[in-house]
């Protein structure tokens, strides 16, 4: 049987940043599987339960720095000896960065110069994938999905320094590591499955709601974001590193996002969970809200065509997927993190998908 992306990860020093977060949590199980020597460097997390810590990964060499202490990178760097870097550290949240402006900037972008400064000074990284956001298009108010090549622009601090950081990628990569390390950065779209108990996201809070028993308040139920499970960007940010390990020409910004079945609006999605899910009740609150793009799709024809790399779940089975988890782990304390990345893996190569092999 051919391995998963043809191998490149087993026995390989790989670096997280961001591990103890949602999407880092998910990446450092799926890569220990790989066989990867996995390093995070992160925060501790900031809310419990965490899913980082459900995991128990006590093989990943665990870093807790600050970003915005560049000496602290450093070490950490020096320390973890990576050949490939996927950077996810971040705070991610667009109405805390409205609340938290100049801590956003801090972390997004200074500390990202940081870790590229640590990666100068250490002279080993063969790769690194800045992990963005879908986030940082210039808002078009019409449909059709986002190209890599739509110009650059945003509205709210957290997404004005994700499209900083594009621009800072596109500055090193040019001005500095035009002969290594191979810099690719990744946009992904709106990114739910188990473990994420993060503020002010529309799944943990339907979680939220359905636990506690109290109406959700729900803001812009008709935008339309692109849906998608947390293992298809994941995939994509492991193909993307696959190639550039590889030495293939994938330098450059790709987007990762779902079919356009998925692109669904905010109650559409409310009304699956609701539907896996009885008895949440929503309320629609309109007033006060800070600005939020109508529509958001993603063209990600380029890693379909360029990278071999296409959507697995389509959108009832995300959703159904992360609505069990979260049953499973609050009504049987039951984590399902493992059987989703078997499965999803599983329907991959069934599916005869690239990276997944045969």
């Amino acid at each position: 049987m051919t391995a998963l992306f043809g191998g490149v990860y087993a026995g390989t020093r790989v670096l997280i940043t961001g591990h103890t977060g949602f999407k880092g949590s998910w990446l450092a199980l799926w890569l220990q599987q790989l066989g990867a020597r996995v390093s995070g460097l992160a925060l501790a997390p900031e809310r419990t339960p965490a899913h980082w810590d459900l995991l128990g990964l006590d093989d990943v060499l665990d870093l807790r720095v600050d970003l915005t202490d560049l000496q602290a990178v450093r070490s950490a760097v020096e320390r973890a000896r990576p050949r490939i870097i996927f950077h996810l550290a971040a705070q991610p949240l667009v109405r805390r960065s409205y609340r938290e402006p100049a801590y956003t900037f801090a972390v997004n972008v200074t500390g990202l110069l940081h870790l590229f400064e640590s990666v100068r000074a250490d002279g080993g990284v063969r790769a690194l994938v800045n992990v963005t956001t879908d986030k940082v298009y210039l808002d078009r108010p019409v449909g059709g999905g986002y190209p890599e090549a739509h110009p650059l622009g945003a509205h709210d601090p957290y997404s004005t320094s994700k499209a900083c950081s594009e621009l800072l990628s596109q500055c090193y990569q040019q001005a500095y590591f035009s002969n290594g390390p191979a810099l690719a950065t990744a946009r992904a779209g709106n990114v739910i499955g188990g473990g994420d108990w993060s503020e002010d996201r529309l799944l943990p809070d339907l979680v939220r709601s359905a636990v506690g028993g109290t109406p959700l308040r729900v803001r812009n139920p008709e935008a339309i974001r692109p849906w998608q499970h947390v293992l298809e960007p994941l995939s994509g940010y492991l193909r993307l590193g696959q190639r550039l390990l590889e030495g293939t020409d994938a330098i450059g910004a790709w987007n990762f996002g779902p079919d356009a079945s998925a692109n669904l609006r905010v109650r559409e999605l409310v009304e699956g969970v609701r539907q896996r899910w009885p008895g949440i009740e929503v309320e629609t609150e309109l007033a006060g809200q800070p600005h939020e793009t109508a529509i958001l799709e993603l063209d990600s024809s380029k890693a379909r065509g360029e990278l071999g790399w296409q959507p697995v779940w389509d959108a009832p089975t995300t959703i159904a997927r992360t609505v069990d988890w979260y049953r499973a782990w609050h009504q049987r304390g039951e984590l399902r993190t493992r059987d989703d990345l078997s499965t999803y893996v599983a329907t991959a190569r069934a599916a005869g998908i690239e990276w997944a092999g045969t």
